[in-house]
């Protein structure tokens, strides 16, 4: 049990063609993995933008409305006093 054995060396061997042979794969898995990272923080930064975006439409779209609703009284009262 405790000598390694012809097939375990073949096995070893295998593994380590398929990690580190055939023209760089494992330095072009890790550049596919970062890419995957900044593309997925830019997602994230574009998403944030548009919450943002959303919020000051949304409260800008609320000032607007109590402007409109400052003129219908001033209106009210101009038209009342007349």
């Amino acid at each position: 049990m405790g000598a390694v054995g012809p097939w375990q060396i073949v096995l070893v061997i295998i593994l380590a063609l398929l990690l580190f042979g055939g023209r760089g794969r494992i330095s072009s898995i890790m550049g596919d993995f970062a890419k995957g990272i900044k593309s997925f923080r830019k997602g994230m930064e574009d998403e944030e933008k548009a919450i943002a975006t959303d919020d000051e439409e949304k409260k800008s779209a609320a000032s607007l409305k109590a402007e409109d609703i400052e003129d219908v009284k001033v209106k009210e009262t101009t038209k009342a006093s007349s």
